[in-house]
């Protein structure tokens, strides 16, 4: 094979291999683009479950304490019913006493 017939196969090879270079970075260019919006798209569902589980979290929370409240609540009411009851069993009891101060009283004065 002559010489400048050599020359041009070596610089056909050069340039393919400049051209597969070249091909070769624009892929990786795309494949790390396709993975940076891969990656974008993963963070941002991670943070929109997080945000909904956060949300559904502070439902069951409030679900909770809304429910102990009301628990509380019919607690309170019941001993203030017992309370009243037995305030209410007692009145004579307490008429009388306060009947017998007051005559101990009228009867000390004398």
């Amino acid at each position: 094979m002559p010489r400048p017939e050599v020359l041009d196969r070596i610089q056909e090879a050069e340039q393919e291999a400049d051209d597969i270079v070249a091909e070769a970075e624009e892929e990786r260019e795309e494949t790390i683009a396709e993975a940076r919006a891969e990656a974008d798209e993963i963070r941002e569902q991670a943070r929109e479950e997080a945000e909904a589980d956060a949300q559904e979290r502070l439902e069951d929370t409030r679900e909770e304490i809304e429910a102990e409240r009301e628990e509380l609540i019919e607690q309170g009411e019941s001993a203030r019913e017992e309370l009243e009851q037995q305030a209410e069993g007692r009145e004579d009891e307490v008429v009388d006493y306060v009947t017998d101060l007051f005559e101990e009283a009228v009867h000390a004065q004398t």
